[in-house]
């Protein structure tokens, strides 16, 4: 290999999406810059399987790797590439593709090889929940019970991942959380929390539609409990990049937040279930993976200072909500010590 050129991994899920690898493969040999890089390819033989390879490729320092899936891919990965100097490529090809397009990496494979030959570099942020990395998002309640179900399908793709969306919908029944961060504490009864790194779960879905890859901050999405009729305008602002506005939603950003539930169950990281204990961390970590991105991709272009400022009035409202919520309960115990002492003088 010549001294000037520079090693990259491609590494393969061959059960991810419905993309035909071996075509994707072919693009990769005719079309990747020879001149800059010399390519290694491998594939995943089983679940876990990409984080021992690229963890492999980080100790001998090739220059990227890149991954041949879709976010849970990525994920594996990703998580051995974290503080290293070996960058995180992405031909996207999954379900979902959150972290791709969030990034605004093409969806065609010929044009996402075009950004890899261009090597332009971005650092950004990534989360963890209960110590376990995440990129895109991460989350508690419906979210995680569907990515439960679709874990157990015989086959994948977006219609597989509707499918089980609409089914287990019309079952679910809400959970009671309670949220801590930042010295408050909050009860809702919420059908899901999202926390996002990027944006979107995957194919334009937008939970955490303000969220940016390099503020430091995570995005918390709260669904509280809808009828069928909320139903059309929340799908409708979900791939609008709207949600937010919804009446049924709060957010607010905080660097961790502690969820505790009455019970173990499910929560999941970019799209993959995980069983966990009634209390849940996450967090994020600043500037911690490079990855290749577009060169000219629309940068987020909020101003910083106006970012954090959003974050000092989401902390505002939470302990405004946090006394409005003790008042109410407050309120609750004086009328219920006025029929005690009612019924005290009627006897």
């Amino acid at each position: 290999m010549s001294e000037d050129k520079k090693k990259i991994v491609f590494i393969i899920n061959p059960i991810s999406g419905a993309q035909n690898k071996e075509v994707i493969l072919k693009w990769v040999s005719e079309k990747l810059d020879k001149e800059k890089y010399v390519q290694e390819v491998l594939y995943t033989e089983r679940a876990g399987h990409a984080v021992e390879i690229a963890a492999q490729k980080v100790k001998e320092e090739v220059h990227a790797v890149v991954a041949i899936g879709g976010d849970g891919t990525i994920n594996e990965i990703a998580r051995s590439l974290v503080h290293s100097q070996t960058a995180l490529g992405i031909i996207p090809c999954g379900s979902g593709n959150g972290l791709a397009r969030h990034l605004q990496i093409p969806m065609e494979p010929k044009k996402a090889i075009e950004v890899i030959n261009e090597g332009v570099m971005e650092v950004i942020d990534y989360g963890k929940i209960n110590e376990v990395p995440f990129f895109c998002t991460c989350g508690v309640g419906f979210d995680a019970f569907v990515s439960l179900q679709f874990s157990k399908a015989g086959k994948r793709g977006p219609l597989t991942y509707l499918e089980k969306t609409l089914l287990e919908s019309l079952k679910y029944r809400p959970e009671t959380y309670e949220l801590e961060m930042d010295g408050s504490t909050l009860r809702y009864k919420a059908f899901l929390i999202a926390c996002g790194n990027a944006s979107q779960y995957g194919n334009n879905a937008y939970i955490t539609p303000q969220a940016a890859l390099n503020d430091g901050l995570l995005d918390v999405t709260i669904l509280e409990p809808f009828t069928v009729l909320d139903v059309p305008s929340l799908s409708f602002q979900l791939f609008n990049k709207t949600i937010n506005q919804n009446s049924r939603i709060k957010t607010f950003r905080c660097q961790a937040l502690r969820i505790h539930r009455s019970k173990p169950g499910v929560v999941h990281f970019d799209g993959d279930p995980m069983m966990t204990g009634e209390n849940i961390d996450v967090k994020i970590v600043k500037k911690g993976l490079q990855v290749i991105v577009p060169r000219g991709a629309e940068k987020d272009t909020t101003n910083m200072l106006q970012r954090a400022q959003d974050y000092i009035n989401g902390l505002k409202q939470i302990n405004e909500a946090f006394v409005e919520d003790i008042a109410h309960k407050n309120k609750i115990m004086l009328a219920k010590g006025k029929e005690q002492i009612k019924k005290l003088t009627k006897i």
